[in-house]
Parts: structure tokens; sequence; C-alpha cells
């Protein structure tokens, strides 16, 4: 079966300086994995007219759908409507279903006073040459375009409305126009080993895979996740040989593996504890809080997550954790007796079965010939035990934050599984 290909197009100045993050590209390539469009690339042109009109030459020329988002809002720089009326051939014109649905917001979900803005009336105004995508969410409609086999769609770019649009409208309408090929991913997540490790430990299974089974490797915080994926025409029979090279590839890992899910550690930590029925706590000085923020990012972690203790300043971690007065002047705060008793009174103010401690330098300044920037120490315990363990980064104050909290999110879930 032919391979579906997609381009993606964002438009807007504010990605191309920083100013804003491009999370719309990475959602859109998930839903069209999903039903088995293949994102060969992903473009990001500024409000510049010239610049997003060779950007639709060239990605119409490389695939079968092209999925533009931005520029659709009512300020002079959103060009995008205008561009594609005049690149399809069309006339802009009043929908009636679109402006009865403007109307509708500002009205009666806004509840805006006074006349509305005629560039707001102006978001009602669509080519003549497109089929319109009701944006249940805002006031820019999504717009489809066919061309030459090809099928381009516009959406708007703020992500809340382009999800919407993605669910209810893209998706349904491509899998009609398309008779789509199967990709199927399968996902190992391990901890304790660095890429290279890996990929020497299983470079023979690698070379052995068929052509239509691809391995990827996804490193991260102290973890790299493992990635098959397979392409074919039959899903059954894929999903069969699939699952075949990946009990195959766990076998081989097994020493690391986390999970064989596609999923993070906060999501690993909240299954584990949900079985046991157990719960757990955070006292985090240098993390701040991030270890806690990852934990109940998770849909239903207060089912197991008892709360945290960020006790960055010393005095805290004597008046509410109970570390002695004397452990921070003989041992410091950075320390294993510190996090030791960071763990200890968390589980005791907290009425928790387990609890996890971070103290460290983070960076840039702080540090001692014997504490440098990086230095970590990390303790997990329950009422009978507590472990701790000093770890040592070498990165910028940020990702500093960041590995010591996924770090200890793995230094606990190994200590749950342990002491359960």
């Amino acid at each position: 079966m032919k391979q579906i290909n997609a381009s993606i197009i964002t438009i807007g100045d504010e990605l191309l300086i920083g100013q804003t993050i491009d999370t719309n590209s990475a959602f859109i390539a998930q839903e069209l994995n999903k039903i088995g469009v293949w994102v060969r690339r992903r473009v990001a042109v500024g409000d510049a007219w010239d610049d997003i009109w060779q950007a639709l030459d060239e990605e119409s020329q490389l695939a079968d759908i092209v999925i533009i988002t931005g520029g659709l809002g009512p300020t002079a720089d959103d060009i995008t409507k205008p561009l594609l009326c005049k690149y399809f051939g069309g006339n802009l014109v009043v929908n009636e279903d679109v402006l009865k649905h403007v109307k509708y917001l500002f009205e009666q979900v806004y509840r805006r006073t006074g006349i509305m803005l005629e560039r707001n009336l102006k978001q009602a105004e669509v080519p003549d040459v497109c089929t319109v995508l009701h944006n249940a969410r805002g006031t820019a409609p999504g717009m489809l375009f066919k061309k030459g086999g090809r099928v381009t769609i516009s959406l708007p770019g703020v992500p809340h409305e382009m999800k919407g649009l993605m669910t209810d409208q893209v998706i349904p309408r491509l899998l009609k126009e398309f008779e789509m090929p199967v990709i199927l991913h399968r996902t190992a997540f391990t901890s304790g080993a660095g890429e290279s490790m890996i990929a020497e430990h299983i470079k023979e299974f690698e070379t052995a895979l068929p052509s239509h089974i691809k391995l990827a490797y996804l490193p991260g915080y102290g973890m790299v996740k493992l990635r098959l994926t397979a392409k074919g025409d039959t899903k059954s029979t894929l999903e069969k040989e699939l699952n075949d090279q990946f009990e195959q590839l766990k076998s081989l890992v097994k020493q690391w593996l986390v999970t064989d899910t596609d999923e993070n550690l906060e999501v690993v930590i909240g299954r584990i504890l949900k079985e046991k029925n157990k719960t757990v706590a955070t006292a985090e000085s240098c993390t701040g809080g991030y270890i806690a923020h990852l934990i109940t990012s998770v849909a239903g972690s207060s089912a197991y997550y008892k709360g945290s203790v960020v006790s960055y300043a010393n005095e805290t971690k004597e008046n509410i954790l109970g570390v002695p007065h004397s452990t921070l002047l003989s041992a410091g705060a950075v320390s294993e007796e510190t996090v030791t008793q960071m763990v200890k009174g968390a589980i005791e103010k907290l009425n928790t079965d387990f609890a996890v401690a971070t103290s460290g330098i983070m960076g840039p300044d702080g540090g001692t010939q014997k504490k440098p920037v990086g230095m970590v120490w990390i303790a997990a315990g329950n009422k009978e035990k507590v472990v701790a363990k000093e770890f040592h980064f070498r990165f910028d104050r940020e990702r500093n934050i960041r590995q010591t909290a996924h770090t200890a999110l793995d230094f606990v879930r190994k200590f749950i599984i342990a002491n359960s």
C-alpha cells in the first residue's frame, strides 16, 4: 500500500525567535501517526507572504497532506487566510454558519458588551473554494482545500482550538479521503544505562530486524526509550510480527527495563502505588517542587500522592522536617544525613508510606571544591528504612533540576518495588 505522507507548516514570527514553543506540530504529528499517516517534514515560517507561499509550494511537492497552523487571527499580521484564498484561486465570502457562531461566542460565551468590531466579524470570511471546518472552541474556522489529489488544511494556531479541530474534524475527514497504511509502535522504557551502552548490547538484534521494522533510540533525563516502528498493509499480521520482535528486545534489556509502555516515570510510579495501595510524599530542596509537579501532572494522582514540603531554606528543613540544626552545621544541607532526615520528616508530617527527598547545588553559583555545582543527594524510604545516594550532574541549572527530579523518581520507584 502507498505510504501517505504529510507536512506540517507552522506560521508565526514568535516561533522563529523562540518566544513561543511549537507544541502544535507534536500534537498534529501524533494524531496523524495514529491513523497511519507518516509526517515527512515539519517547517516553521514567519509572518511573511513570500515565505508562506514558498513553503506551500515545496511541501505540496512532497506530501499528500499539508497541515498549516497559525496566522488566522483578526490582526494585520494574520495573513494566512487571504494568502490561501489567492493560492487556491478563490474569493473571500462570508460564511453564515461561521458568522452565527462568532456572534454566539461574543454574546453568549465571552459576554462582550458593545458593538462587535469589524475585524472580529471578518473571522467569518472564508475562501469560497474551501470546505469550512467548524471550530467549536474559537472564532477562526478551519479550512480544507483540495488540489491535484492533495489535501491542504489550515488550522488556528491556538493549541486548544487546533486540538479540537484535529480530533473532531480533520482526522475523520482524512480517514474518508485516504486509504491508510498501518503504522504500529511499541516502546520500551529503560533506565540505568546510556544510549551507547544499550546500542552496543543489542547491535545484533538491531542488525537482524526486517526492513519494515525500525528501531529508534530516544534518550532523556537518565533514561532511554527504545521504539520499534513497523509499517505494512495488514494490521493483524504486522501486529504479531512487531510483538515478537518487541519481546526479544525486552528480553535483551530486561536488567534496565522500567516499563514496556510508552509512558513517563511519574505514570509508572502512580500505577505501582495504586496496585500496592500505597502512598508517597516528596521533600524537595534543590528541585523546588518540580517532582511534585511531575507527579500531580497525572490525573488521579490524589489517590496515592500525599503532598510535598518544599524546604528550600535550612530553617524550613529544621522547623518542618525536623532536620537537626547540628546536622546542618556539621554535614551541611547537601548531605546524606540531611536528606535522610528529610525523608523521615516527610513520612511523619504527611502520614505517608513512602517519601523521596532531594538536596543539591543546581548552579550556576554556590558550589565549592568539596561540594561542586551539580552535586546532589537523593534519599527514599519508608517508616522502617531510608537509603540515600550521592549523584553528580554536569549541566546548567534548568537541566540539573530536571535531571535530579527524574533521577529521584526512578530512585523512589526502585525503593518502592524492593520494599513493598
